[in-house]
This record gives C-alpha cells, structure tokens and sequence, in this order.
C-alpha cells in the first residue's frame, strides 16, 4: 500500500493542485493512501524547517511530499513539491492534472477560507473545555516531583477534568523547573492540557483556582533565633498574598504544605491576604494522620487502610497531639467479625496498657521524625487527598484532620490555624463539632493553643 503526505500552505494554489490530485489517486486506486496537512500561511515557513530538519530533508517550497513507509517504519522517504508529485503519478500510474491556473487559485482561496474556519472552531471548543489552573510555589522540591503524576492522572479531579499545572520557583533552580516540565509532558498525560515553569514573582498565580504553597525554611536554631525563621516565612506570605488576591480567581483555595510552620504560612496568607476567602485557606495535617495510621497498624499487625478517625490536633509541622479516642478499626482479625462495614473502636483492641500509657508518647517523637524526613510520596499523597476530598467529598462520617481557621470550634482561639476533625461534602469543609472530646484532650488542646498564639504574635 502506498500512503503520502502532502503538505502546504492553505492559500498555496500549487498545493490545491497537489491535493485534488492526491484526493483522484485515493478515489479511484485501491491502494492508494494520501494525508493532507494544511498549514496557515504565517505559520509555513517554521513548520517546514521544523519537518525537514527531524527527517534530514533539503525543501524550501510549497507544497512537500512525501512517503510513509509502512511496511518498514522509520522515517517517510521525501518526493519533493509539486512537479515531482506530477512527474511521480504519470510514470507510475499514467495519471496527471489538467488543473489551469484560475481553478488552482479558486481553490486555494476556498482552502485559507475552510482552514480559517477550523482554526476558529477548535479555539472555541478548546475554551469551553477550561482546565483547572494549578499553581505550585518553590516547585524544585521533591514533593511537588511526586505530587505532579498524582494531580494529572485524573484521580484528584475526576477522568475528564483537564489541569494545567504552573511551576514557581526562583531563577536558580530554573534548570530543575525545565526539566520537570519535559519529563511531565514525556509522560502524555490525557488530562494535562499543559505544564509550564515561572521564576518571576510579579506574574506569579494569574488566574489561579489552586495554589500549593510548598515554601519551607531550613530550621537551623544554633545558627539562628525561632524568631528570624518566623520572620522569614512572613516575608514570603507578604510577597505572595497580595499576588493571589491581584492575580488569582476570586474562589481561589489555598493549600500550606511543607515541613516547617504550615500553620504559620496559612495564617499569614490569611493576614497579608484579607480578600481571600478564609475557608478557602487549609494546612495539610494528612502525612501526620496516615503516618500515625501506619503506626497503629504495625503494633496491631493489621492493614493500615482498616485504621480510620485518628485525629491531629494542633500544630501540624510543630507541636501536635495524635488523638485516638474517636478512631476505629476496620478489617480487624479479632473473635468478633462482621460484614466490611463493622468496626470495633481501636483502644478497646490494644491491650498493652504500658505501650498506650508511655510508649505511645515516644512512638509520637518518632512520629515526628519521621514525617518531617518525609520529602516525596507521603506529603504529595497528603495534598492530593486533600484536594480529591475537597472537590468530590470524603468518606461518608470518616474523621479528616486539617489546619483550618478557627472560630472558636473546641474553645481554640479564633483567628489561628489548628488542625482539627473536618468533613468534606458539596465542595467544602466543615469542623465536625458534634465530636466529643475528653477533659485530658481539652487541655493539650489550651496548651497547643497558646503555643500557636505565641508563634503568631512573634
């Protein structure tokens, strides 16, 4: 079977000529295959060096031709422009054009006309499919590398919701920014409509529906006071409040991740930011709670997924309380079973009262270690997991940790970012306050509390 490609400027009246003999060919043999690639005028001249340079091919007119070999791959052996294509079809098909000059121009006004038309009909279907804009700031770091396939494989949003992902970061990591953009776009993502990288600030989150703030210090206190660190992180949210609230979509949702002062980098968004809706600003306490998850369910020698409503309270990436008195277990091997749905409250199954009572305190220390050596998998499935829960609702009555904005839930002072119980339905969160909490869980609650107060008042 014999398949050529002919290709050429629409408004090209040689290339009218080629086409319509092409179209004959096809009609009337069996084995004759042809493909027609229609360029706009403006944008022949690059697409043509574009071709021949990837094939090695010298052609400087309009149109070029060329043939597919299918029956042994690799790249397409070059025919050359129109006179080569007529000389082609005479010898071996003894079939030739007629076409005289004023059909020729006829039809190339009819091809710019119908090549116009299609431009402007894929534009207007492109802009009502209108992905989600996300952007990612300090996007070099290794969480926003494993967050990427997770956002754009159609999990988080849903199978036929595009995205188009913006990496911010300074100039110096610019090289690491490209080189995820490349891998990304290697991957061929169906619903990743696009993936480009930032380093100037003042552009930064134009119209943004997510922002992913994964801005961290690097925690030094011998090298310098908790104090300057503070400092630093207000100085970010001071850059970058004022450019969301300029830049970004009204209904903006803001996510803090990170290892250090989430918390803090929320609360301060929320300051220099006053316009930004204040339910639309969380910090990620779910690395905390599936680590925790994962604690329990090795001292149970249990599947972590069967372990459900363990709550973080606090300050996510600082001083925090992992409480247990509302979490279930799912799947558990134990003389009572029921249906998948039965579940058996997980401190009536730990038995060791020396592991609950002092081990448990430890194992929280380690806890901590261990989340805040986290770098990849574990806070970029935390964010992702939140933003699938924001957008298509938890787990019908399971316990969601997240830093939230209080207003008095508990008796935390309003105006700081706590992480505490939530539910996700309907496109938003809500504090589940119809939850109990024991007397022991309401004073850590004060002494967290202040400890937040302070952080923010320094």
């Amino acid at each position: 079977m014999a398949k050529f490609v002919v290709a050429g400027k629409a408004n090209c009246p040689y290339y009218a000529k080629a086409e319509l003999l092409a179209d004959y060919l096809q009609t009337n043999l069996p084995n004759f295959r042809v493909h027609k690639i229609t360029q706009h005028p403006d944008k022949w001249e690059q697409w043509l060096h574009d071709i021949c340079e990837t094939n090695g091919w010298e052609h400087r007119q309009c149109p070029i031709i060329w043939r597919e070999l299918l029956d042994r791959g690799g790249k397409g052996q070059l025919l050359g422009g129109l006179n080569d294509f007529l000389e082609y079809a005479q010898q071996y098909y003894g079939i030739t054009s007629m076409m005289l000059t004023e059909e020729m121009l006829d039809i190339a006004e009819e091809n710019l006309q119908a090549h116009l038309e299609i431009v402007k009909e894929d534009e207007e279907i492109k802009s009502l499919i209108k992905p989600i804009q996300i952007w990612i700031t300090s996007a070099s770091v290794p969480i926003c590398y494993h967050l990427i396939p997770l956002l754009a494989n159609g999990e988080v949003f849903g199978m036929t919701t595009e995205i188009s992902i913006h990496l911010l970061d300074t100039e110096q990591f610019k090289e690491i920014l490209c080189g995820i953009v490349m891998e990304a776009e290697d991957m061929a993502f169906p619903l990743l409509r696009s993936i480009s990288e930032h380093t100037k600030t003042d552009q930064a989150f134009i119209d943004a529906d997510i922002i992913i703030v994964l801005d961290d210090v690097l925690l030094n206190l011998e090298v310098q006071s908790l104090e300057n660190y503070i400092r630093e992180v207000s100085d970010i949210c001071q850059v970058y409040a004022p450019l969301i609230e300029k830049n970004a979509k009204s209904e903006v949702k803001v996510i803090s991740s990170g290892k250090t002062f989430a918390n803090l980098k929320a609360t301060m968004l929320r300051t220099y930011g006053p316009s930004i809706r204040p339910e639309n600003i969380i910090a990620i306490s779910t690395s905390w709670e599936s680590a925790a998850k994962a604690m329990l369910a090795r001292k149970l020698n249990m599947n972590t997924a069967g372990v459900k409503d363990v709550i973080v309270w606090g300050n996510i990436t600082g001083s925090n309380y992992i409480d247990l008195s509302h979490a279930k277990l799912y799947g558990y091997d134990c003389a009572i079973r029921g249906p998948p749905n039965f579940q058996r409250p997980l401190l009536n199954m730990i038995y060791d009262s020396e592991w609950m009572d002092s081990e448990l305190l430890s194992a929280q220390s380690t806890l901590r270690s261990r989340v805040s050596r986290c770098t990849g998998m574990l806070p970029a499935h935390a964010v992702a997991t939140a933003l699938r829960y924001w957008y298509h609702g938890s787990p019908s009555e399971e316990i969601i940790s997240l830093g939230v904005l209080s207003e008095g839930q508990f008796c935390i002072p309003e105006g700081i970012v706590f992480s505490m119980p939530v539910r996700f339905r309907n496109g938003n969160w809500e504090v589940m306050t119809e939850l109990e909490i024991n007397e022991t869980t309401q004073k850590v609650l004060g002494r967290l509390s202040h400890e937040l107060v302070q952080v923010r008042v320094s």
